[in-house]
């Protein structure tokens, strides 16, 4: 089944990975970044883009999300997935975090995913099917290892919020699934932790090696699976073994 795919925060870094592997896939994939020029810049670079839209949703202004649900329905008429990617981070000491940097961090990473999930998740429940994977962390349960306590804090909302929007669409045909990585080979990885003190934190990692961001797409996929209808409400750890329950 081909579906309908929107990724948010597609145009660099991990939701780039896993918009890429959904187009590959045969997939139509809405690409959205915090300005048009962006998402229209992924996908001319893509050598999927044949099957990538490109979008400008900003999470942190709400009528981008509802612009997003017109565009989508004009255009396709149906939303089968929502990937909700898109975050901002800061590797702030907790002591030096200020007022609006936490506002700011909640604004995009957690109030952003609760707009995604109410508004696009309405539209889905609405039209009878759909399937929401949001992006939590492992920084969101042990507290962080190399990012600020704000960013922590807002993916452990996260995960809480797909708990809560996982009962409210249960019974009508749209799941709503977390993924929570540790540290992958990624970008944001690197821009936090500095070369020099990138190997001794990869000791500290019980398989001794960073994350695949190739994984967590696959991952994305099985989730949004029409054969996933049984799994709703659950966050997936994928760490390396820095978190077990």
């Amino acid at each position: 089944m081909k579906q309908v795919v929107l990724v948010t925060g597609a145009a660099s870094g991990l939701g780039n990975v896993i918009a890429e592997y959904f187009a590959a896939q045969g997939h139509q994939v809405i690409v959205s970044a915090s300005s048009l020029e962006k998402a229209e810049n992924a996908k001319a670079r893509s050598p999927n883009a044949k099957n990538m839209f490109a979008l400008k949703l900003d999470i942190s202004v709400e009528q981008d999300f509802h612009a997003a649900v017109q565009w989508i329905q004009q255009k396709f008429s149906k939303l089968d997935v929502l990937i909700n990617n898109a975050t901002v981070t800061k590797a702030t000491p907790v002591l030096e975090i200020t007022a609006a940097d936490f506002d700011w961090i909640t604004q995009v990473n957690q109030r952003g995913t609760f707009q995604a999930c109410q508004i696009i998740g309405k539209y889905m429940a609405d039209q009878g099917y759909g399937r929401i994977v949001n992006m939590a962390s492992l920084a969101g349960q042990n507290g962080g290892t190399a990012t600020g306590a704000h960013y922590a804090a807002t993916k452990g909302a996260i995960v809480t919020l797909t708990k809560i929007f996982a009962k409210e669409f249960a019974a009508k045909g749209v799941t709503v699934n977390a993924i929570a990585p540790g540290p992958m080979e990624s970008p944001i990885v690197h821009s936090v932790v500095s070369d020099e003190k990138m190997a001794q934190f990869i000791q500290n990692i019980p398989v001794k090696a960073l994350g695949s961001m190739e994984f967590i797409a696959e991952t994305c996929a099985l989730l949004a699976s029409p054969s996933a209808a049984f799994v709703t409400g659950a966050t997936w750890d994928i760490n390396g073994g820095l978190f077990m329950r």
